[in-house]
């Protein structure tokens, strides 16, 4: 099992502004920067329910057909993502991994930031494809968090884009 994150973030290292607001991304993502050749490799994609309620604000459902599991603990209104497949879990990061597997599931895509951080700190991300945006915005929800203890990363590759975008992908050693 192969589990994976695809990113934005502020060259300051923020996701998301305090309020949740991905208004400094550019507009649809701006131009191509690989997310659909990634996203064309992914078997399932796992988010906190915070980023699946944002993501319904958003506009159409950005992901298609593809499996889509929520993280949450209470009930979530799956509903409204009208066309999706979505569906619930709860546990551990290692469980949900698990069950993934045992499924079918070869490649997860990890994305929210509480998310991502514990499946960081559960050792169970293998690589990392960070693509900052030329903007500072001084505060909001940093991709990273505490860890127990240094994560070693290999550089893989670092692409720069015309309009600034800077994306560069790790392996996490283990």
């Amino acid at each position: 099992m192969t589990v994976s994150v695809f990113v934005g973030t502020s060259l300051d290292g923020f996701i998301a502004r305090r309020n949740g607001d991905f208004d400094f991304l550019p507009p649809g993502g701006g131009e191509p920067h690989g997310y659909n050749e990634f996203i064309a490799s992914v078997d399932a994609i796992v988010i906190g329910r915070n980023t699946f309620e944002k993501v319904l604000t958003m506009g159409p459902w950005p992901y298609g057909n593809k499996r889509v599991v929520v993280l949450s603990s209470r009930p979530v209104d799956l509903s409204a993502a009208v066309g999706a497949v979505v569906e619930q879990m709860a546990g551990s990061p290692a469980d949900i991994v698990s069950k993934l597997a045992a499924s079918g599931a070869h490649h997860l895509y990890v994305d929210g930031g509480i998310t991502i951080q514990e499946f960081l700190r559960a050792g169970l991300i293998q690589r990392l494809i960070i693509t900052r945006v030329p903007v500072l915005i001084g505060e909001g929800i940093p991709l990273f968090g505490t860890l127990q203890r240094d994560l070693r990363l290999r550089h893989v590759a670092t692409k720069h884009y015309p309009s600034g975008l800077v994306s560069s992908e790790y392996q996490v050693v283990a």
